[in-house]
């Protein structure tokens, strides 16, 4: 044993280089280099033995080595990683806004796609971009109340990407939880974080607050938000931060937001509508001097930060239009005369409605308004809901008069955010005072109420029964989903019952449920159940393009959310003619609103090309003013259709003017199918399942059984995985497992490359379709660039010939025959040992030297480049951080913030130093002699 010798660890199953030997005390110590660990230890000789090939599995040890080296190199040097690892197979467009935002140093952009188009997925592609690259380690999504628990459910199911939904409301909790004490900043408790837009813009005023309770509230929601040191941070909506002018709360949000970070994605389908200066507003969030007060603002200065994709002109993977035809129906109900004490119940109830809101606002007891509007919402969705409100509401009326009170005077802040349920149980909670002979009206109402629930169900029930039925037979499938939307959960209830009885099995959706529930309600729906009945909370999120027909059981007033409910099956993937029936009952001032909004309204769409009202109008804006409109001509009847055709045409002169404003933004580029195709085909699923079979079949402990779908894979460790599949086409049948380079245990065999030492016996290998024409060597070769904080690496295939050739396609073919290990594939009984390897391995290392300069002149290229963006990044980022922290208005705070600044800054700095030194490494991997077949 001689120093600068190769032998194997016996501790560490590895080869190791002796660099000392030492004898004491009877005990020789050796000092080896384990190249594998980049580290130098001391061990006793007795630990160390000849280098050898284990005999044992070794074509799976082979195929683990070569498929895992293939991986390896693919993620470091295919342009875009993150398609080829998530659970999506993104579309042209949306790789194209991947590639354009990975395209320069600032990734400062507005993802402008048109409704319906994937900008959740866009951006979770860019964010999972940023953090395979090690750009992005903290992220915020900042989004309207409506969307934070979609954003939540996206990630985690699209790029298996947790992130943490934080309320402002439960701050108090979180610092508890955490263990942080007043000063401390509870946003930098999780890196990945999604929080409602308007629960943390600033406030100047609140009635009744001190000016320490506002400091208190904006330090604690806004300025901790802006502070806590994000990498990424996502607007959803952002339109709605450019304000009407420079001073409101949401601007100034959006300002601040836009300094918090360097890396910013503003989402709007709708980011120009007509105004100017907001628009202005919204591009100088990403960069404030891209348009300048008072200089035009034209395609030519907007196209550097905005992506966007006209539905007219997105396509599939195939090249084919992306999006099926819609047809939506409004279906009138007629009472009939088996329900004329239906109809008298609607009509008393709206009798009620309209005397109890007109007292209610001469009384100024405004709460009581709230209740009558949603009572008369009520009785249009069944008997059961207005009963079950009726009973509530004489509950209250019969208790005494000093446990009544006004309901808060501020419940209209957030009334229109709520959806029906929750409206339903926020007023019907409170202990409102009544109205003068209330309670004497609500005992009749009541009566009359559960009479006609005695005498059979409601005529919309009936209907949709019928609906389905007829539906079944037109689709020629008994077993056809229905998804049937509805308003409150009392009715929710009724439908399925109702529905059970006659032989159809339900499933049911609403906002109490947790995540679970509602996925496992989910996957429910997509096997075996006819029927999902949902609210409208209990929709957020879902994806059920495995579904084409919904009912809108009963109408919410303000359209977009209808387009919401019809969004849950009319989206991307969506396969047929997606049916929508708007259920409403005749002679009723609902469905004569209805009937002129749909005729008017169609007009306006036709006039636009386009099929939703979403393409047209924000959501934000589009609802007040037809909720309006129903109070108004609930309480009016006689001005229904005036009413109506004069907000629809208001509507249509803000289209115009959005449409006017969407001229500045980019056409749509010419999008090419062959990326997407070149995604769904890539082999690295292929890869992916090669490396998890070949290495657990080499493995002592491990296991792989043929399973009915997929296999069955025990680990050495016990952990076990049933039903495993590798490729998203295979993951559909229930109980299938989708395993991906994500799954923890698969990632971690990318880094067990091992290290193949001079001298190590080189077995010898018959190769089909190669050891018929050519002999030589083939080998594996690791090139390097080591750094302070990591190595950046590629892998290099190379075949020698016997007559001294590099073939390079002759180096791919063996590399790709020895990961798929075909049957054919065998070892041959010469293998090279002492002399005639390390001379074997000093041929081949040569010619890796040769063959590999430029691969590491790249490298250290790349290398270069990514310390010059983290510097600029990071230079921007703590320049933008100084700025927030300096407009603080505690000073003890503002001083411990720019003092912690300081030394973060400080350590950055000296970091990023160290990392520029760039060391070059070259190591084997794996070498073999490939022989011919007529050689011995």
């Amino acid at each position: 044993m001689h120093v600068g010798e190769w032998w194997h660890s016996l501790d560490y199953d590895e080869p190791c280089r002796i660099v000392g030997i030492e004898v004491l005390w009877n005990h020789t110590t050796c000092v080896v280099w384990l190249p594998r660990r980049a580290n130098t230890l001391r061990t006793l000789q007795s630990r160390l033995a000849p280098l050898r090939t284990t005999e044992a599995n070794l074509l799976d040890l082979l195929s683990f080595i070569s498929a895992a080296a293939r991986i390896a190199d693919a993620l470091e040097r295919d342009a875009l990683i993150a398609p080829l690892e998530g659970n999506v197979i993104p579309l042209p467009h949306q790789l194209h806004a991947l590639q354009r935002a990975l395209s320069g140093d600032r990734v400062r952009y507005l993802l402008a796609d048109e409704v319906g188009l994937g900008k959740t997925i866009e951006a979770g592609l860019i964010l999972r971009e940023l953090k395979i690259r090690g750009l992005v380690r903290r992220v915020l999504v900042v989004a309207p109340a409506g969307l934070v628990s979609q954003w939540v459910s996206e990630m985690k199911t699209h790029f298996n990407e947790d992130f943490r939904l934080m309320l402002p409301v439960n701050l108090a909790m979180i610092r508890q939880v955490a263990g942080l004490d007043e000063v401390e900043n509870p946003w930098r408790t999780y890196d990945q974080v999604v929080c409602p837009l308007d629960s943390v813009k600033p406030l100047e005023a609140r009635r009744g607050w001190s000016g320490q309770q506002l400091a208190r509230h904006n330090r604690e929601r806004f300025e901790d938000l802006v502070s806590a040191s994000w990498d990424l941070i996502i607007v959803d909506e952002a339109h709605r931060l450019s304000g009407s002018t420079e001073q409101v709360a949401r601007f100034k949000l959006g300002e601040a937001l836009a300094e918090a970070a360097p890396y910013l994605l503003l989402l709007s389908a709708t980011p120009h509508q007509g105004k100017s200066d907001a628009f202005r507003r919204l591009i100088g969030f990403l960069d404030p001097d891209a348009l300048p007060v008072g200089g035009a603002v034209s395609r030519e200065n907007v196209a550097p930060y905005v992506i966007r994709t006209e539905k007219r002109r997105a396509i599939d993977a195939q090249g084919a239009p992306l999006f099926k035809p819609r047809h939506t129906q409004l279906v009138p109900i007629a009472w009939g005369p088996s329900h004329a004490e239906q109809q008298a119940l609607y009509e008393a109830v709206t009798e009620y409605v309209q005397d109890g809101y007109n007292r209610a606002l001469r009384e100024k007891h405004n709460a009581v308004g709230f209740l009558m509007i949603l009572m008369q919402r009520l009785i249009t969705s069944s008997t059961e809901a207005i009963r079950t409100a009726l009973e509530r509401r004489l509950q209250v009326l019969e208790l005494p008069a000093g446990q009544l009170s006004l309901f808060p005077e501020d419940i209209a802040d957030d009334w229109s955010a709520l959806d029906g349920q929750e409206q339903f149980d926020t007023v019907l909670k409170a202990r409102l005072k009544g109205l003068k002979n209330e309670r004497q009206e609500v005992e009749l109402l009541l009566s009359v109420a559960r009479r006609c629930e005695a005498r059979g169900p409601d005529v919309k029930a009936l209907a949709l029964l019928d609906c389905v039925q007829r539906l079944q037979r037109e689709d020629n499938d008994p077993s056809l989903k229905v998804l049937v939307f509805t308003e409150f959960v009392p009715t929710q209830t009724m439908l399925a019952d109702f529905l059970r009885q006659r032989g159809f099995s339900v499933v049911c959706l609403n906002g109490s449920m947790c995540l679970d529930e509602r996925r496992e309600v989910q996957r429910r729906f997509a096997a075996d159940a006819q029927v999902l009945v949902s609210t409208d909370a209990g929709g957020e999120g879902l994806n059920l393009q495995f579904c084409h027909v919904v009912v809108n059981y009963d109408l919410p007033w303000n359209p977009m959310k209808l387009e919401q409910r019809i969004g849950r099956v009319d989206r991307i993937g969506q396969k047929h003619i997606v049916r929508a029936l708007n259920f409403a009952l005749e002679d009723t001032v609902e469905l004569r609103v209805r009937a002129v909004l749909e005729e008017k309204l169609k007009l306006i769409l036709e006039e636009f090309g386009v099929d939703k009202l979403g393409d047209v109008l924000d959501s934000e804006e589009g609802g007040a003013p037809f909720e309006d409109l129903f109070v108004q001509v609930v309480l009016s009847p006689q001005d229904a259709e005036r009413r109506a055709a004069a907000l629809v045409e208001d509507i249509r002169r803000k289209a115009e003017a959005g449409r006017e404003g969407t001229k500045l933004l980019n056409p749509t580029p010419q999008l090419d199918p062959g990326a997407a195709q070149k995604i769904a085909s890539h082999q690295m699923s292929f890869w992916t399942e090669r490396l998890t079979l070949a290495h657990l079949r080499s493995q002592a402990g491990a296991a792989v059984e043929r399973a009915e779908v997929g296999y069955n894979l025990r680990w050495p460790d016990g952990h076990e995985v049933k039903s495993a599949v590798f490729t998203r086409r295979n993951a559909e049948p229930p109980g299938a497992v989708h395993l991906s380079l994500e799954d923890e245990h698969i990632r971690a065999l990318t880094t067990q490359l091992p290290v193949f030492a001079p001298g190590q016996p080189i077995p010898t290998m018959l190769v089909p379709g190669v050891s018929d024409k050519v002999s030589g060597v083939w080998s594996l070769w690791r090139i390097s660039l080591q750094t302070s904080d990591g190595r950046e690496q590629r892998c290099m295939a190379l075949f020698v010939s016997d007559d001294g050739r590099v073939l390079g396609p002759t180096a791919r073919t063996i590399w790709d025959r020895l990961i798929a290990l075909p049957d054919d594939l065998r070892l041959n009984a010469t293998v090279l040992v002492k002399e005639a390897a390390v001379s074997t391995f000093e041929m081949s290392r040569f010619a890796a030297e040769a063959h590999g300069g430029t691969v590491f002149d790249e490298l250290a290229g790349a290398h270069r480049e990514s310390i010059r963006r983290e510097r600029k990044k990071g230079s921007h980022a703590f320049t933008s951080r100084k700025r927030v922290i300096e407009r603080m208005g505690l000073p003890h705070v503002r001083a411990r913030r720019l003092a912690q600044l300081v030394e973060e800054e400080r350590a950055w700095s000296a970091g990023l130093a160290a990392r520029e030194a760039a060391l070059p490494e070259l190591t084997a991997i794996v070498l073999m002699r490939v022989a011919r077949q007529d050689q011995p």
